[in-house]
């Protein structure tokens, strides 16, 4: 295409369609920065800063131009010949122009309004807000005279182009082969070597956060934010010296830097196996999809939906105070997995760099173990294959179960009855081998759209309550049919819910709404009784690597709960919602804000109730010290294996 040219002897410079865009873009982006520098104060940042933070952003504003010119030449590239000279080409042109304007500067506008609320360019916050669409648009509904600013916004477009559309030409012509070859080879190259050359990491340039916050580009950052699914903990929640935070942790028996104390407990085997009477050879963890504790009769329910799980608590080890991590699968599957706190933003099992991570997966593998995820969807979704598989799992989901096996299936997975069938099978395959195995085994039954096999219970299809009983039944046909196994007295099941149905409450992070069960089942070893210390998901994994009498529980954040509850830790509990993150401990909840706002909560015992307090120092403390060295050690990779002693 024509980039520039002398067009007629009244000396006016014509440029392309795509070099406009880009023109407008780039003077749009340019004086965003402008305001938002002069918003924030010049004297916020010195001279060669602000320097810096313009060409930085020049740089990423470049880089976000690959991506937005791609259509455009994309465009140009497979218009006909023939339909170039034709009235209505002409003015559909315009009218993208228009629209195109338009968006950029929507774009700013709505940047700007994030600035003034974060002072930070888009990041997972912007993409978190995509979710949540319903309140986040009420919210600006109420905050904002939208259709002025539409209005206003679309007049300032169309003067904008009135004023230079002398300036726009619209390419007539196109050489047949020679250029179409250029064109189709700037269309590659330009997100490409964008992709190679410009990181989002290149933004912290300096350790002032406004000068490197001025430096971004909406867009690109929006996009890295969407890719990496990640909320930077150092730049948005309160911190305190690396140093205090680790002797915090040390207080309250958290010892992954220094794993001399965890040792020196671990050398008592009794207090290791808690009521166990000796260590189980295999471990089936459960992780039911969407089970509220609030659902079971041991919990208090009153409906019946779960008898079996109600009569099986009474042959259990049954946590009365546990709590989930979050609100989403994946945010459960890190807890079960690799026992860290929730760190803000995506899980990680979303996230680059998920491969190899210190989780029971690994070490149990390094131990002769065979280690399996089984899962009666698509493992695809969440990206569950690629996260379990690089953490030495054997993945399988409903893709390698064989159709017979199957009795129904919907969207979201196979029944939970041949989910687990097909795990017995795995399971009397792998006594042949004569090696001990982990297995942890995904329902995804209790999901909508709530459709399971006929004639199974006495509730219909379709409704919450059905696919609560029907789970209740399936895990009750599993657990009968595994008892004639000759692996079942050495097994130790474990059942835990990933999350619970519903998040909604009054309060921010309403602690009820993070209840749910978790039961120890092994007959042959392990007497009935009640854990009524608060605890959470992340205490899952030490807990079973000291009862399995296997290395390894002193490179988590959770608490080997035997232990703990022998020398009277303090018990805790995680909960968040990818920005509000929450730490329950002694009746009360710290949540940690974005904005490095802090809030305390007295929780009431029974109803979990939530009433505004004073701030508890000590517990403040302890729950910064939680989350951002846990931040801090997946950023740097500190929790990689390899990297542990």
């Amino acid at each position: 295409m024509t980039i520039a040219q002398k067009n007629s002897p009244t000396s006016h410079y014509k440029i392309s369609f795509t070099l406009f865009i880009s023109a407008i873009a780039l003077a749009i982006w340019l004086l965003l920065r402008v305001v938002l520098w002069l918003d924030v104060g010049v004297s916020q940042m010195s001279f060669g800063q602000a320097l810096k933070a313009f060409a930085v952003g020049f740089w990423f504003d470049l880089n976000a131009l690959c991506y937005l010119v791609v259509p455009f030449l994309l465009g140009s590239l497979l218009l006909p010949n023939s339909w170039r000279t034709k009235h209505w080409v002409a003015k559909a042109r315009w009218i993208l122009a228009f629209m195109m304007t338009f968006g950029l500067i929507f774009g700013v506008a709505s940047e700007y309004i994030f600035w003034q609320e974060f002072t930070t360019r888009f990041n997972f916050i912007a993409v978190d807000y995509l979710i949540y669409t319903k309140e986040v648009i009420g919210n600006i509904r109420e905050s904002y005279p939208v259709p002025l600013i539409v209005l206003g916004i679309a007049l300032i477009a169309v003067a904008i182009l009135f004023s230079l559309s002398r300036l726009i030409t619209f390419n007539k012509t196109l050489k047949p082969v020679k250029q179409k070859i250029k064109l189709l080879i700037t269309i590659v190259a330009l997100p490409v070597v964008s992709f190679q050359l410009a990181n989002v990491d290149q933004m912290e340039f300096s350790k002032n956060a406004y000068a490197n916050e001025l430096s971004g580009n909406g867009l690109f950052s929006f996009a890295a934010a969407a890719r990496r699914n990640e909320l930077d903990y150092d730049k948005f929640y309160k911190t305190i010296p690396a140093s205090l935070a680790l002797s915090t942790l040390q207080s309250v028996g958290s010892n992954r830097q220094s794993t001399s104390a965890t040792l020196q407990v671990k050398n008592n085997s009794k207090v290791m196996l808690g009521p166990f009477t000796r260590n189980p050879k295999n471990v089936v963890l459960i992780s039911v999809e969407s089970l509220s504790a609030e659902y079971l009769g041991t919990y208090g329910n009153k409906q019946n939906i779960t008898p079996y799980l109600d009569k099986l608590a009474g042959e259990s080890l049954v946590f009365d105070q546990f709590f989930a991590t979050g609100t989403r699968t994946v945010r459960g599957l890190d807890a079960l997995s690799i026992a860290t706190p929730p760190i803000p933003g995506q899980a990680i099992v979303h996230r680059p760099n998920s491969d190899h991570l210190a989780g029971i997966g690994e070490l149990l593998r390094q131990q002769n173990y065979e280690t399996f995820f089984i899962y009666g969807g698509y493992g695809v979704f969440d990206s569950m294959n690629t996260y379990f598989a690089s953490n030495d799992y054997k993945v399988i989901d409903r893709t390698d179960f064989d159709a017979k096996t199957i009795q129904s299936e919907n969207i979201w997975g196979v029944d939970d009855e041949s989910l687990f069938n097909n795990s017995i099978a795995i399971f009397d395959e792998n006594v042949k081998s004569n090696k001990p195995f982990f297995a942890h085994i995904m329902t995804t039954s209790n999901h909508r759209p709530y459709t399971f096999p006929e004639g199974k219970i006495d509730l219909p299809q379709g409704s919450r309550e059905g696919a609560v009983k029907y789970t209740d039944y399936a895990i009750g046909k599993f657990i009968e049919n595994s008892k004639n196994k000759q692996w079942f007295k050495d097994t130790l099941f474990v059942i835990v819910a990933d999350h619970c149905a519903s998040v909604a409450g009054k309060s921010k992070l309403p602690v009820d709404k993070y209840h749910i069960p978790l039961f120890l089942y092994a007959p042959d070893m392990l007497p009935a009784s009640h854990y009524n210390r608060v605890a959470s998901q992340i205490d899952i994994v030490p807990t079973l690597l000291d009862v399995l009498g296997k290395k390894g529980a002193e490179h988590f954040y959770g608490q080997s709960l035997f232990t703990a509850q022998a020398n009277k830790l303090p018990a805790r509990a995680f909960v968040s919602n990818y920005q509000a993150l929450g730490y329950y401990s002694d009746d009360t909840l710290i949540v940690l804000s974005p904005k490095q706002k802090v809030e305390a909560y007295k929780i009431d015992p029974l109803s979990f109730e939530a009433t505004p307090t004073s701030m508890n120092e000590k517990l403040l403390n302890e729950a910064i010290a939680y989350y951002q060295t846990a931040s801090r050690d997946y950023k740097t990779g500190a929790l990689k294996l390899h990297q542990l002693n």
